[in-house]
């Protein structure tokens, strides 16, 4: 029997962090969307494809082939049968990824793709239109947002964590507000918060006061 747990909000909200957080405290499988986005933009950029010949993109699509593996507690994404974890984590697929995302070839491909992957499972799952769109009738909606000032703070933070220091946080917070635009005019699948999705505005929260209120909410739906 499935159960799906929709998690939705804008980039740097920490829908990532909290997702796998639960995912570990309820036992729920859980599937990074955004990094099925990531891996069609580096599989793109990596051929030379333009993204805004949309003909050329859709005919990609049919030679690439994404696949999740977990590898020593860790979800590892594999494109065309090279892990490419650490691949699309990079400053040109960051650059890329909100564009491809607004594909429609590509967008209709990654939800048929996530349906598949979710049938008959028990899963928390994020991005910008899980509850909208991917999945209408979740079990339980979340729409998990931060203030813009909040979330570059944190995206600065984790790029220090990982010797990223060639980025300012003007810089950082000038590409969340692009995104926020980008996501959010979007003719397809905008971000957007569902009817009946739970808003939760995690600005001066911490990490573990969030996780403990979505898990509240998700438990008494179960």
């Amino acid at each position: 029997m499935s159960f799906i747990v929709a998690i939705d909000g804008p980039a740097g909200s920490g829908k990532g962090t909290i997702t796998k957080l639960l995912a570990q405290k309820l036992n729920l499988l859980t599937m990074d969307t955004g990094a099925m986005y990531r891996c069609v933009t580096l599989y793109l950029l990596k051929n030379n494809i333009n993204i805004e010949e949309t003909e050329k993109v859709e005919l990609a699509l049919k030679d690439i082939n994404i696949d999740m593996k977990e590898i020593a507690g860790v979800q590892n994404f594999f494109l065309n049968n090279k892990n490419v974890s650490n691949d699309i984590r990079t400053k040109e697929v960051d650059s890329f990824v909100s564009q491809v995302s607004h594909i429609v070839c590509v967008r209709n491909a990654m939800v048929n793709l996530q349906r598949k992957l979710a049938e008959g499972k028990q899963m928390i799952m994020e991005g910008r239109d899980i509850g909208t769109n991917v999945f209408p009738n979740a079990d339980v909606k979340i729409y998990l947002d931060a203030s813009a000032e909040e979330r570059a703070k944190r995206r600065l933070k984790q790029n220090l964590e990982k010797g990223i220091d060639n980025i300012s946080y003007e810089k950082i917070l000038e590409n969340v507000k692009f995104r926020d635009n980008n996501d959010k005019t979007s003719n397809v699948a905008p971000l957007k918060k569902a009817e009946d999705a739970i808003l939760i505005d995690s600005t001066g929260m911490t990490i573990d006061e969030v996780v403990n209120k979505i898990e509240k909410i998700v438990i008494k739906n179960m």
